[in-house]
């Protein structure tokens, strides 16, 4: 004889027939069917209200009343997304140490540790990323010559 933990007897998937699915999900296939509804509402409802206006300016890009000058093919520097791609994973990491947090005291000295374990290794990533210069947003300055030589000579 097996005791459950719960409000109701635990039922096998495979034992359920097809009316006790729908009674139990019927809620959620209702909110689906409302949503795809109101979307569909909405898109037919602005096509037949929505203004018709054409022009020179309509076809123009919205630049938050400025008028765009240059390429839209505007080249980026990879530094750019190097940097957001180190800030996707530093934001990955406080998730990870977020969820750590809530449940240090289910996890004990091993989590403690494996939490410790996790962030000297992401420190060790972040002073490689540092040293190597991917941190470094703009480039280096460099001295004028005669700079150079004045520092040596005194």
């Amino acid at each position: 004889m097996s005791v459950t933990v719960g409000l109701a007897p635990s039922v096998e998937p495979m034992e359920q027939n097809v009316t006790e699915i729908v009674a139990e999900y019927w809620a959620i296939g209702l909110f689906v069917f409302a949503v795809l509804g109101l979307c569909g509402f909405m898109i037919v409802a602005s096509s037949l209200l929505g203004g018709r206006s054409e022009g020179r300016s309509k076809a123009l890009p919205f630049e938050s009343g400025i008028i765009g000058t240059g390429s839209a093919r505007q080249r980026f520097s990879v530094k750019f997304y190097l940097v957001a791609m180190l800030f996707v994973i530093f934001d990955i990491e406080a998730v990870f140490l977020f969820a750590w947090a809530v449940a240090l005291e289910d996890a004990g000295w091993p989590g403690f540790w494996g939490a410790a374990i996790f962030i000297f290794i992401l420190l060790a990533g972040l002073i490689y990323d540092s040293r190597v210069g991917a941190l470094d947003w703009a480039p280096k300055r460099r001295r004028p010559q005669g700079s150079q030589q004045m520092l040596r000579s005194h």
